[in-house]
């Protein structure tokens, strides 16, 4: 009697998944992935920081590596719009530089003063951040014109994955790769434009080494970014926490600071 009361939940299992719409399988597993990494927790949290070493590359060689902090603090979620603030300061002293974000701009800040960024490296923060998919489960699910897709099973580096394509109200498609085991987010990939060539860049972005970073949330400790095939940038953290209050002057110019002319 056992033996039989397991087969038929087995089968009951199955007709339940067989039931579910690829509009609900990808809901139920973004749904997954917000709880593995740390549910509430994740969803509130109100500011992150990170430090480790930063490498950017040109035609798969290092161009430049950094030792970074970067802190992050978030806004209230605002429809198509990058609502967080970014500090990343360089250096094992933090003496050698930063770049500032903001809902309204962003800057390049050495002793010479503060730099605009250019339109392009503007919009391309803006856009690279509205894709990321931890600012997508986190300030963007609710959004209107937002829709979930599950194009089902798949294979990443061996492991197997579930794949749902996440397509927001502009259009633009982000499909992203959750192992099946952990429900974490391991790869993502998304087309963009590319305004000199008039064609698109396609963006990769793979994702390991979760760890808890406290109060449950788990974040990846290493970030990988690929754009047409070659490697652009990598992130190696040594340490993650949440939730430590920073001070609204590491999201501010500094006082008396010299404002320098845009970028070109």
């Amino acid at each position: 009697m056992k033996r039989a009361a397991i087969v038929v939940l087995a089968v009951a299992g199955l007709l339940t998944a067989a039931d579910e719409t690829r509009q609900e399988r990808g809901k139920r597993i973004l749904n997954e992935a917000i709880q593995a990494l740390g549910g509430d927790a994740f969803l509130h949290m109100e500011d992150r920081t990170e430090t480790g070493r930063m490498y950017s590359f040109y035609r798969d060689q290092i161009s430049g590596l950094a030792t970074a902090t970067i802190y992050v603090r978030y806004l209230p979620p605002v429809p198509g719009k990058v609502m967080v603030r970014e500090r990343e300061i360089f250096g094992k002293k933090q003496d050698e530089g930063s770049l500032l974000f903001t809902e309204n701009g962003a800057w390049d800040i050495s002793f010479h003063g503060a730099r605009p960024f250019d339109d392009l490296r503007w919009s391309n923060y803006q856009e690279s951040t509205l894709r990321n998919i931890f600012y997508m489960l986190r300030q963007r699910l609710n959004e209107p014109g937002m829709s979930l897709y599950s194009q089902g099973s798949d294979f990443y580096e061996r492991i197997p994955v579930e794949v749902v394509d996440i397509t927001d109200g502009a259009g633009v498609t982000v499909a992203v790769m959750f192992d099946k085991f952990t429900k974490l987010p391991a790869r993502q990939t998304y087309r963009r434009r590319n305004p000199q060539f008039k064609d698109f860049d396609t963006e990769v972005t793979a994702f390991a080494k979760y760890r808890d970073v406290g109060g449950g949330v788990k974040w990846p400790y290493d970030v990988r970014r690929e754009r047409n095939g070659d490697k652009i940038y990598e992130m190696y953290s040594e340490s993650v926490e949440i939730d430590k209050n920073l001070k609204d002057s590491l999201f501010s110019l500094p006082a008396n600071v010299k404002m320098l002319p845009k970028a070109k």
